[in-house]
């Protein structure tokens, strides 16, 4: 019984070894796949405000206090963002984007109007004065 468990255990392992191997092959593919992977490609934006230590939001997402500059994916389509600082009235910059995408045989370009984003925060008003109440006079 014992010789016959060992001849079992043999076959087995020489009947394993082209399937571990093959197994091995392919995770070190897959892996080297991952390797050459695109890197996803950013594009700086500057944000600056007067007054500066407003909080800018772009509509893509990333934020910042300004002045700063946020890394975004390249944008493919017009955005906004949105400036915030207390006692100041909030502001919406549009900002347009311009350029070509990237081909085979060229780079992309790609460039946004305005630049750098700028927003000039108005103070918040004062509130109206109150109306001034008259007495009314007593009936005689």
């Amino acid at each position: 019984m014992i010789r016959a468990t060992r001849s079992n255990c043999a076959g087995t392992a020489r009947s394993l070894g082209p399937r571990v191997i093959a197994i091995c092959l392919t995770g070190w593919g897959l892996a080297g796949c991952s390797y050459f992977a695109p890197i996803p490609v950013t594009f700086p934006i500057q944000l600056e405000s007067t007054p500066p230590g407003a909080n800018a939001i772009t509509s893509l997402g990333p934020a910042c206090t300004t002045p700063c500059t946020v890394n975004v994916p390249i944008p493919e389509d017009d955005f906004s963002v949105s400036f915030t600082l207390n006692d100041y009235l909030p502001a919406t910059i549009p900002v347009r984007v311009r350029g070509n995408k990237a081909s085979f045989g060229s780079p992309g370009t790609t460039s946004i109007d305005p630049s750098p984003v700028f927003a000039q925060l108005e103070p918040v008003p004062p509130p109206p004065p109150p109306k001034p109440v008259r007495k009314k006079k007593p009936k005689a």
